[in-house]
């Protein structure tokens, strides 16, 4: 059980006005603390969740690194390295997203096959999404439920971290705590 223990140090994100100061918690049952983010950023990344799903979204639509860096006002450097990572699981990120249109309950049908691994992602988040938005509304606490939160929230914010998605089958929920 995680319970209020400060804030963590505040930073920075493109992509969201203000200054981020995210909570964190402490497990009651192995005193690690955590640090509670937004569905609105992802884990260790300076941009917002949004800006690195618009790239994303740009990619599956054909454009390269350079231009989407261009587009969003973010080093093409760090649009290729977004990239390459999603690139390198495209099938395990887009199976996952599967598993939790599946997992929301909502009977829906798995997205045809588009042609590109890019695509696929992209049918498989909306399928995610849709299926989210169906079984617990199209408005959340921050308001309307978008792709892009649903990606960070799936993930648990670690879309981009080395390890995710976890290569065990029906892993579920905090894997950090014994």
């Amino acid at each position: 059980m995680l319970r209020p223990w400060g804030w963590a140090r505040p930073r920075g994100v493109r992509g969201i006005a203000g200054v981020l100061r995210p909570r964190r918690a402490r497990c009651a049952g192995c005193l690690v603390t955590h640090v509670l983010l937004p569905v609105t950023v992802l884990a260790r990344r300076a941009y917002a969740a949004e800006v690195i799903v618009a790239a994303l979204l740009a990619r599956a639509a054909g454009s390269g690194h350079r231009r989407i860096g261009e587009r969003l006002g973010v080093p093409a450097s760090t649009v290729r390295g977004w990239l390459r990572v999603l690139g390198g699981r495209l099938e395990p990120v887009r199976l996952h997203l599967l598993q939790v249109a599946g997992r929301a309950g909502v009977d829906r049908p798995v997205p045809k096959a588009l042609g590109s691994p890019w695509r696929d992602v992209l049918a498989a988040l909306g399928a995610a999404t849709a299926a989210v938005t169906d079984r617990f509304g199209a408005f959340g606490v921050l308001g309307p439920v978008t792709a892009w939160q649903v990606a960070a929230a799936c993930s648990g914010g670690r879309l981009l971290a080395p390890g995710w998605p976890p290569q065990q089958v029906g892993a579920v929920g905090n894997t950090s705590c014994p």
